[in-house]
């Protein structure tokens, strides 16, 4: 079971058209395109939040190591 092809997406977008009506296609396509960018965002925040974390403590950790080098 590989992707659709071309009929099979022809067809089931003609399902869709039938189901909610050519008004509502937009309307649709925006939340489906509103509700992915939200999961991208998420799944990104995370990711973010430890690189922040990794460089601030990095940071700390060599603002120690100066200090100490410069108390000898």
């Amino acid at each position: 079971m590989g992707m659709p092809g071309f009929t099979e997406l022809l067809i089931i977008f003609f399902i869709i058209v039938l189901l909610f009506g050519a008004k509502k296609l937009p309307d649709l396509a925006r939340g489906l395109g509103q509700g992915l960018r939200e999961f991208k965002q998420a799944t990104k925040e995370p990711e973010t939040k430890e690189k922040q974390e990794i460089e601030s403590s990095s940071e700390k950790s060599q603002e120690k190591s100066q200090k100490k080098e410069e108390m000898k």
